[in-house]
Order: C-alpha cells, then sequence, then structure tokens
C-alpha cells in the first residue's frame, strides 16, 4: 500500500514495513508490529475484551493465536484484513494499524485464504472445505455478518482469487480442482494439476494462474462462453511446490504484425524450494 509493506508470519503476528524507494538498494524498516503495543495495552484491563483460545486460556481479542495465513486490503487502502489458522479474521484501520473487529470461530478450521470485493464483501477459504461470505451489518459500520456458505470442495480450501471485475470468485482446493463461481453458484471447475492447489493470482478478467504442489503454474484462459476454460500453458520449472504466485500485465506490446499481435505477462512465482521464478507469457489477440 504506496510505500508500506505488510507482512504476515507464523509468529501470530503481522509486520509493517516501510519501503525507501530513494536509496539504490531500497531498504525495508519495520516501523509496526500488529497488535500494537497501544491496542495489547488499551484491551489489558477490562475482562469483556477477553476471548477464551484454549481450555484454560484466554486473551485479548486483537491477538492471533496461531498462524496468520494471508492477508488482503480493502480497494481503497483503509483497511486491512487478516486470517489465521485460530479460525477467525480480524479488520485493522490502515491509517493507525488499530483492530476494528475480530470476528471470531469464524470457520470450523483454519481459515488459509481471504480476498475482499470492490464492494466490501468478504471471502474466506478454510481447512473445512468452505467458503463464507460476509459482509458489513449496516452501511458505515465495520461489523461483519455471514452472508453465505459456499460448499462444493471436497477437501480443504487453500486459495481464493477474484476476478478485476469482482463478478467471478475462483477457489483452488486439496482435492485439486479450482472452481469457478459466479453470482454464488458454480460455472465449472477447472482440473489438470495432479496435486493439491496452493495459490491463485488473477492477472485480467478472462487470465488465471495457479499454483500446485505438483511443482508446476498453470495459466488458464476464459473463452467466449462464461464457463469455458482452458490450460494455456504449463510453467515447469521449480523443484518444490508453488506457494504463491503474483501476475502483471507487461508494458511491452507485440504488435509488429497485425496477425501476430498480443498482450505480454509477467508471471511471478515462489516455491519451498526457495526459488522465486520469473516468466513471460505471451498471450496473441487471435486467443482474446
Amino acid at each position: 500500500m504506496g510505500d508500506k509493506l505488510f507482512s504476515a508470519h507464523q509468529d501470530h503476528r503481522i509486520r509493517v514495513w516501510k519501503i525507501d524507494n530513494e536509496t539504490p538498494n531500497r531498504n525495508y524498516k519495520c516501523i509496526a508490529t500488529l497488535p500494537t503495543i497501544n491496542d495489547r495495552c488499551m484491551k489489558l484491563f477490562w475482562t469483556r475484551n477477553y476471548v477464551q483460545v484454549r481450555r484454560h486460556k484466554k486473551c485479548t481479542w486483537v491477538h492471533h493465536v496461531d498462524t496468520v495465513s494471508a492477508l488482503a486490503l480493502s480497494k481503497d487502502g483503509s483497511l486491512l484484513y487478516s486470517a489465521s489458522w485460530d479460525r477467525t479474521f480480524k479488520i485493522w484501520r490502515s491509517s493507525d494499524f488499530k483492530c476494528l473487529e475480530s470476528v471470531w470461530n469464524a470457520h470450523d478450521d483454519a481459515i488459509n485464504s481471504i480476498v475482499v470485493s470492490n464492494n466490501g464483501h468478504v471471502y474466506t477459504g478454510s481447512a473445512d472445505k468452505k467458503i463464507k461470505i460476509w459482509t458489513k451489518q449496516q452501511e458505515g459500520s465495520n461489523k461483519h455478518t455471514l452472508m453465505t456458505t459456499l460448499k462444493k470442495h471436497k477437501s480443504a480450501v487453500n486459495a481464493l482469487a477474484l476476478s478485476t471485475d469482482g463478478c467471478v470468485l475462483y477457489s483452488g482446493a486439496c482435492d485439486r480442482s479450482i472452481i469457478v463461481w459466479e453470482k454464488l453458484q458454480v460455472l465449472g471447475a477447472l482440473r489438470g494439476h495432479k496435486k493439491s492447489i496452493l495459490c491463485l493470482a488473477v492477472v485480467s478478467n478472462d487470465l488465471l494462474c495457479s499454483g500446485s504442489a505438483d511443482k508446476t503454474v498453470r495459466i488458464w484462459k476464459r473463452g467466449f462462453g462464461k464457463s469455458c476454460y482452458s490450460c494455456l500453458a504449463v510453467f515447469e520449472g521449480h523443484n518444490g511446490p508453488v506457494k504463491c504466485l503474483t501476475a502483471t500485465l507487461d508494458s511491452q506490446k507485440y504488435d509488429d504484425d497485425d496477425s501476430c499481435s498480443g498482450s505480454s505477462y509477467m508471471i511471478y512465482s515462489g516455491s519451498l524450494d526457495c526459488d522465486v521464478k520469473v516468466w513471460k507469457l505471451w498471450v496473441p489477440n487471435y486467443l482474446s
């Protein structure tokens, strides 16, 4: 978000880093750890701020008590959402990093993924095989309530992604399938990976990237029909599961010849083999 970077970790905390773009090596300085000291102290002395986290243990509701597995920002950047294996998701104000809300026991098992739509709907995917959609109780409120639950996956949901216009939801799971949702209905399932789907990234409204425990990255292209998808490419080269993906439109255009013109994309993949790979994908216009 601007000159700030948010990172989540197994130590149950979120850190905020300041990016110094003026130095040649682009230095990063930790400027905050969430929950902040102020947040922790303000909640410390009131019994109503404590929740039961284990049989004989309580802590304040601003704390995650297990791995923070996913982060997401609202469209305007004013809110940060965090999901955790402790089965909660929390909402933080990005201006002062104050915790505004904690949705306790949001799922029956660990939450692995969280995404936020342009209209403020929150989507959470969990090891309980469910995807839940949350909405604000009323306009201007920070309190979220469950809107609906999507149940189609046969195993843990590991990854979620929204199309750029927010109309299509993609979910990847340990059952090796990517389910395509639109208006809360299943449009179809994308199959091709041989092991669990671990991450998803949307490049454009008709282009999706998926990373898997089978060590490959697949590129999926949406056709003319809403449920018509095809595997455009398979990237092989990692020696471990592909855990994270991001993609962007490349500035270079291939338009020397009208018959061969197209769009170029940069795909970045991070794997448990400790490598980050950069892939260049060119999609000719006749496939659009």
